[in-house]
């Protein structure tokens, strides 16, 4: 009985540790929607759990013995953080230039395109009951909620969850969002299409409401004249002449005056360049793909790796949902959220070299023991048990880490990391909580 004992705490252990990350997703997910059902237990008992995890968190940077590869990836994980800081920037960039090139009065008068996810969505209103239809439209996962699962994930290292290091897990993550941001952005400045929500730039931005002069010559003379295009196509040669419109605000931006013709900007909307990328927020025209959507399913796609479990059908059950509300509120249009998703899958498949669940140490020994067999066969015939042991030390040094780092170092560092990542949880929780 006493052996058999031995042999299931293992197991147990194991399945306690598996079970208790999804309990917490659950509980996270589930305590933020009472926002909407009772929001006096809601201001209760988020504060609480949130104090909880964050006193488990700490209470275990004692304990953790992978801060030596925590910090050899620390490095990958500030490039990582730069990479996609300088993504976003471009993002903003492009975001505010596809809103303002071509006026308002074209958003205000640009039909969105027809979309048949939509029409889906609304003949299953008229056929599911109305317990589903609701359950359909409710607010249960947001942009905020997908961040902060995945950072739970990550923290959830501290307690063997996952496979260390964390941060190697997050810089994969963050490099994989910001190609996905890159290609993104490069895809909706591409072709400009119509916003599900004609009011959305009226309602949000100042720019102005005729076209920047580059529309002006180059879109507007072509844009409704059947026979402009014709004779466009057959010559592929620019021949219209553009409208009198009023002339560009250009204020004086010193070195950055390039930003100008980009950003558009506008007399009422402030003097400098970084106030009006402030204001870019998700835009309004459509833009392919869905951004929400890809953290969503990068998010899945981290849990599903690095944690797996029925904890990651519960993800990928918010993805889904999320995505069907993403058209039914007119966010997007259906397009944008399925290229999203395989984009999002792709994307993530393609950087398992920046982290992976796999053990990279066994593939290394693996390597090294295939190139030694020769010398071992030789050896064992050889009888000579001093080589055998030399050759097989060197298969077990092929797959250890290099030298370690001094105590005091790995201790600075065990504190740094721990108030970055919990400073990263305060400004994810809040200055996502909108969307």
């Amino acid at each position: 009985m006493g052996r058999k004992k031995k042999r299931d705490l293992p197991f147990c252990r194991i399945l306690r540790e598996n079970a208790a990350l999804g309990l917490v997703a659950i509980s996270y997910v589930s305590i933020d929607y009472l926002r909407f059902l009772s929001p006096f237990w809601h201001g209760r008992l988020q504060p609480a759990l949130w104090i909880a995890l964050a006193v488990a968190a700490i209470s275990r940077v004692p304990f953790y013995r992978h801060w030596a590869e925590e910090l050899r990836a620390a490095i990958p994980f500030l490039a990582s953080i730069l990479f996609m800081l300088s993504a976003l920037l471009y993002e903003a960039l492009s975001v505010r230039f596809v809103t303002a090139v071509l006026g308002l009065d074209w958003h205000r008068s640009a039909s969105p395109l027809p979309d048949t996810g939509q029409w889906l969505l609304l003949a299953l209103n008229e056929k599911l009951p109305q317990m589903v239809v609701d359950v359909l439209r409710a607010h249960i996962a947001g942009l905020h909620h997908f961040l902060m699962l995945f950072i739970m994930l990550g923290f959830s290292v501290l307690f063997n969850s996952i496979r260390a290091p964390g941060l190697g897990l997050a810089a994969r993550y963050m490099f994989t969002m910001a190609v996905g941001r890159l290609l993104r952005a490069v895809t909706f400045v591409s072709t400009i299409l119509p916003s599900v929500r004609p009011w959305c730039a009226s309602s949000r931005f100042a720019v102005a409401a005729h076209p920047h002069p580059w529309a002006q010559k180059y879109y507007v003379p072509y844009a409704s004249d059947a026979d402009a295009i014709y004779r466009l196509v057959r010559s592929d040669t620019n021949f219209a002449t553009a409208k009198e419109y009023p002339l560009e605000y250009r204020p004086n931006w010193g070195k950055m005056s390039f930003l100008i013709n980009i950003l558009r900007p506008n007399f009422s909307e402030g003097s400098t360049w970084y106030h009006l990328l402030k204001k870019a927020g998700g835009g309004c025209n459509d833009l392919m793909y869905s951004g929400h959507m890809l953290v969503a399913v990068l998010t899945a796609m981290a849990w599903m790796e690095a944690y797996g479990g029925w904890t990651s059908a519960f993800i990928w059950f918010l993805v889904l949902h999320t995505a069907q509300r993403e058209i039914r509120e007119r966010h997007h249009y259906s397009v944008d959220v399925i290229v999203a998703i395989y984009v999002g899958i792709l994307l993530w498949r393609m950087t398992g070299f920046i982290w992976s669940r796999k053990d990279a140490s066994k593939a290394k020994r693996l390597a090294k023991l295939d190139q030694l067999q020769g010398r071992l066969t030789q050896a064992a015939k050889d009888s000579d048990m001093d080589a055998i042991r030399e050759l097989l030390e060197e298969v077990n040094l092929a797959g250890k880490a290099p030298g370690g780092f001094p105590r005091w170092m790995i201790f600075m560092f065990a504190g740094i990391a721990t108030a970055f990542s919990l400073t990263c949880v305060v400004f994810a929780f809040t200055l996502t909580s909108d969307g």
